[in-house]
């Protein structure tokens, strides 16, 4: 009774905050008009050619649709003849979706989680069964889920000690929705437990292992790194700076100016997180005095050229095969970093700021490996990245056992779309 009156007081939270909601949506497509599109979509109206009674998988944005992309993969393969529908809750998610499985999936996306948008969703696609990853947590969909008797599944689990402190405070609305869960998998055995420790059953958590470590080289990126090869025009060596954030910049090309005494030649590759921020990051480059391409305009680079904007989506990973060093945004702030294992796939040497909290356990088991080379906080980030990104310049041989030990911990650590896709077999076998 006591969750009953606080999944009540939620849902009209949210009701009553509507109109809150859909105007943050709008103010966010002042800087990407994408927000202000589909919004039929946030209020639970799905697409009319959108087939009901299949398997639907939620990926919030870029990060999570690309970290799913082996799961969905052998979903499909396992349910050919099964509509599959993967949600996000943003448009850049939106584009990677269409970008990595054109109309192999449905798509649509996620509703707000308001009892009215909630019930247009589910009464529309009538899913079979409900995946959701990592702590994508929406009480009052759970709450109807479950209610439909729809199997749910949590994959790739991810709850840190920060989280934890929030979600504690909200226990009294987060505990019943993890027990919603059919079936929790976890990515290790800390995680495993912080979600016991918030209350999830434990009969239905069980550790499957780290989705991100389920990479591949596909046709696709081959095809992206053919392409990206021909407009390099040979140029080496080269830097690429992934996922950069605000600020990041700053510090990338100052770091940049000081390489180019040693190295004039060095091409600096630079992709912001961010869509909507690649005009002024490009802005920035031309501010610095640097000479800039935008990947957009498809020009092949000639030997002034000491910039390369990657402002497209979905190239990254092509990007790095055809790198030298490594640098991750996101990981000289706050921001908590972003996936070192896409570059040690290509066995590329990666070097990151301080903070990589977001990938804590990843981090731990490169740094013991002796896989990645982390900066510190207490000196100069500036002069400690130009320090670093020469002496594997320099030095071929230190490079390529960095890259060659980060390839072996992927290597090491697959097979955790496998055995989500099998618990989602069973549990879709057991409502049968």
């Amino acid at each position: 009774m006591k969750y009953h009156l606080a999944l009540l007081l939620y849902r009209l939270f949210l009701l009553i905050n509507l109109p809150v909601l859909i105007i943050v949506l709008l103010i966010r497509s002042t800087k990407h008009k994408a927000y202000r599109q589909r919004l039929s979509e946030r209020l639970g109206l799905v697409p009319a050619q959108v087939k009901p009674g299949g398997i639907l998988i939620h990926a919030a944005s870029v990060g999570e649709v690309m970290a799913l992309k082996a799961f969905v993969e052998q979903v499909l393969t396992t349910y050919p003849n099964t509509p599959v529908t993967l949600t996000t809750f943003t448009p850049t998610g939106s584009e990677q979706v269409k970008k990595l499985f054109k109309d192999r999936v449905q798509h649509c996306y996620l509703p707000l989680d308001i009892w009215p948008c909630t019930t247009l969703f589910l009464r529309k696609l009538a899913p079979k069964a409900m995946v959701f990853m990592e702590t994508e947590l929406w009480p009052g969909l759970l709450s109807q889920s479950a209610g439909k008797n729809i199997p749910l599944l949590l994959i790739n689990g991810r709850l840190s000690e920060n989280s934890m402190k929030s979600y504690r405070k909200l226990s009294w609305l987060i505990t019943p929705a993890l027990q919603c869960f059919a079936a929790i998998l976890p990515q290790s055995g800390q995680h495993r437990d912080n979600f016991l420790r918030l209350g999830a059953d434990p009969k239905t958590c069980t550790v499957s292992g780290n989705l991100k470590y389920d990479i591949s080289v596909t046709p696709e990126i081959s095809s992206k790194q053919a392409e990206l090869s021909r407009l390099m025009a040979g140029r080496k060596p080269v830097w690429i700076a992934a996922s950069t954030h605000e600020g990041d910049e700053q510090l990338i090309l100052q770091t940049y100016q000081k390489l180019c005494v040693n190295t004039p030649e060095l091409l600096l590759v630079l992709v912001p997180r961010h869509p909507e921020r690649f005009e002024k990051v490009h802005r920035l480059c031309l501010d610095a005095g640097l000479s800039v391409k935008k990947r957009s305009a498809a020009q092949i680079l000639d030997s002034g050229d000491q910039v390369w904007l990657l402002d497209t989506l979905g190239e990254l990973m092509a990007a790095y095969a055809l790198s030298d060093i490594v640098t991750i945004g996101g990981t000289f702030s706050h921001i908590g970093g972003h996936n070192p294992l896409e570059p040690a796939l290509f066995k590329k040497p990666v070097i990151v700021g301080h903070d990589m909290g977001n990938f804590a356990e990843i981090h731990q088991q490169f740094t013991r490996e002796q896989a990645v080379i982390q900066l510190s906080a207490e000196k100069d980030t500036s002069t400690q990245l130009a320090n670093q990104v020469q002496v594997l310049l320099d030095s071929p041989e230190q490079a390529k056992a960095l890259g060659d030990n980060a390839y072996h911990i992927v290597q090491q650590n697959q097979g955790a779309s496998s055995a989500s896709v099998q618990t989602l077999t069973r549990l879709m076998a057991n409502k049968a």
